[in-house]
Order: structure tokens, then C-alpha cells, then sequence
């Protein structure tokens, strides 16, 4: 049974092979998926990015988007019970605006939904050609003591985003993301980046962290897996082994985000008055040290 009353959170992970801009056979892998969290106690099921629809499905974006009160997503809604279950969708929102999106689903209904802010427009990801860009950063309670961040891909090498979002109650980041080994460029190490992104927040913040990342092929990319929980030390709790489709499972605990906050205390030192004064200067053009008062 899950204990999070106790402190403790069972996140499970799916890593999965997206059937590419097919969301009705996506949803059929969810529900199997979900069955399986379940029976193994999770109280928090998470997907990959655009899990119902494929990573390069916004070529299909007219055809593929659906709103958040669409019955694919009640059916998931339906299936998760108490467990909150986190996937990936194309949105289509008020005055045809489409979102990468991310929703939080339990108990027959969406509980949260996250659009992807940081749109990966280089190497062989085009998302700003296909999405409009999100515009707020929230969190949503899981459990006593537990808010979880909701940051997809990109958005997590945009440490501000990651930094609100913790300053903001997160004590989990749940990272839902769709990293193939040749999107950015073959200097780049998309393993080996994530590696370090994910253990430098996580241990920045005391947050613990979970990211759930897809498997196989689509077109001419390769998709890695290395799905994993970080506890808030920036410890591997759980990893996938291989790249097949997997269930990862593993438990975190409050009290090492006690621990870690005492010991580094990143958000008690935040500042964000400091914060907003130099970003509206960066906003406004204005030097961080005022009017010269000098001549050359």
C-alpha cells in the first residue's frame, strides 16, 4: 500500500515506445501501464513527453490535437483511481491554440496540466514551428508534504523555470521528456547532459527528481530510455535497465528534503526580490549598475 501519509512517495515510471500519432493504441499502452502502477502501490505514474501522441507528431498537429476534456483523456482519468497518472498530449485550447502539454489525472477527473514553455527549436527538433509557448510555472499537491513541478523536457535546462518552481512548494520535480540520442547534434551528449542536468537540480534544491523518458525509434531518431528517480541528494533511487519498455519503481522520501534544505539552503537564500529587480532590468535594457556617471 502506498505510505505517503508517512513522509514516503511511491513514483513509478513508464518507459514506454510511443506508437507514433496513433493516440488511441497509445492509450491502450497507458491503461496497461497504469494496471501495473497500481498493483505495485505507486501513487504517482509517470509518462514521457507527448506519450499519446510521438515526439515528432506536431507535423500531425491538426489531426492529433484534442482538448483536455476529451473522452481519451477521461478514459485515462477513469483507469488511474487515487493514483494521479501524468502523460503527455497534444492540447488544443481556446481560439485554436495548440500545446505541448502535459496532464495530471486522478480519480475521473484532470487535476493539472502543465504547457511546455521552453519550445526545442535546434538541431532536429522544431517544436516552435508546431506549438505555442506556455506561460506559467505551477505546482500541485500530491500528498501531505508533497508538491509535485510538472517541467517537460527543454524546460528543465531552463534552470529559472526549475527555480520557481521549487520556490513555488515543489518537493518533487516530475520530468517528463522525449530525448533521442541524435536531436541536438553529434557533439552533444544527450545521456551524459541529462545525467548532470537532473543531479545538479536535484541536489541544488533538495529536490528530488523523476524522469520518465521514451524507448525505440521514430523516423531516423533513437530513443535512449535511462528513465530514473533522483532522491533530493541527487542519489539514483531507481533506473531503468536497457532500453525496452519498462515500469521503473521507487520510493522518496521527505525527510532526506528535510535534510538536504537544512544542510544547503538554496530556497531560504532565493532572494527573489534580488531576482525580479535584475531580470526587470534585463527586461528593460537598463545596466545592472545604473546611469554612468562618468565621461570617457
Amino acid at each position: 500500500m502506498p505510505d505517503s501519509t508517512q513522509g514516503r512517495l511511491r513514483v513509478a515510471l513508464a518507459q514506454v515506445e510511443t506508437v507514433f500519432a496513433d493516440p488511441a493504441a497509445n492509450v491502450r499502452k497507458h491503461l496497461d501501464f497504469i494496471r501495473q502502477a497500481r498493483a505495485a502501490g505507486a501513487d504517482v505514474l509517470l509518462f514521457p513527453e507527448l506519450s499519446l501522441a510521438g515526439h515528432g507528431a506536431g507535423t500531425e498537429t491538426l489531426r492529433l490535437a484534442m482538448p483536455a476534456d476529451d473522452a481519451l483523456i477521461g478514459e485515462l482519468a477513469d483507469a488511474t483511481g487515487p493514483m494521479r497518472t501524468v502523460f503527455g498530449f497534444i492540447e488544443e485550447a481556446p481560439g485554436a491554440q495548440f500545446y505541448n502539454a502535459a496532464a495530471v489525472v486522478r480519480d475521473c477527473r484532470l487535476e493539472f496540466l502543465h504547457r511546455k514553455i521552453n519550445l526545442a527549436t535546434y538541431g532536429r527538433l522544431e517544436e516552435g514551428k508546431h506549438y505555442a509557448m506556455g506561460d506559467r510555472v505551477a505546482t500541485v499537491a500530491l500528498a501531505p508534504r508533497w508538491r509535485a513541478g510538472v517541467l517537460i523536457c527543454a524546460d528543465l535546462w531552463n534552470p529559472p523555470l526549475v527555480h520557481i518552481a521549487a520556490a513555488r512548494g515543489a518537493t518533487l520535480m516530475l520530468a517528463p521528456i522525449s530525448s533521442a540520442v541524435e536531436a541536438v547534434g553529434a557533439d552533444f551528449d544527450n545521456p551524459g547532459g541529462w545525467e548532470v542536468n537532473l543531479r545538479f537540480h536535484a541536489m541544488t534544491y533538495g529536490l528530488p527528481v523523476a524522469m520518465a523518458n521514451r524507448v525505440g525509434r521514430e523516423g531516423d531518431l533513437t530513443f535512449w530510455g535511462g528513465s530514473r528517480i533522483l532522491d533530493a541528494f541527487g542519489r539514483t533511487v531507481a533506473q531503468a535497465e536497457g532500453t525496452g519498455e519498462q515500469l521503473v519503481t521507487g520510493t522518496v522520501d521527505y525527510a532526506d528534503v528535510r535534510r538536504a534544505r537544512y544542510l544547503l539552503p538554496t530556497l531560504r537564500d532565493a532572494n527573489p526580490r534580488l531576482l525580479r529587480d535584475e531580470f526587470d532590468r534585463l527586461v528593460t535594457g537598463e545596466p545592472a549598475w545604473g546611469k554612468a556617471s562618468w565621461r570617457a
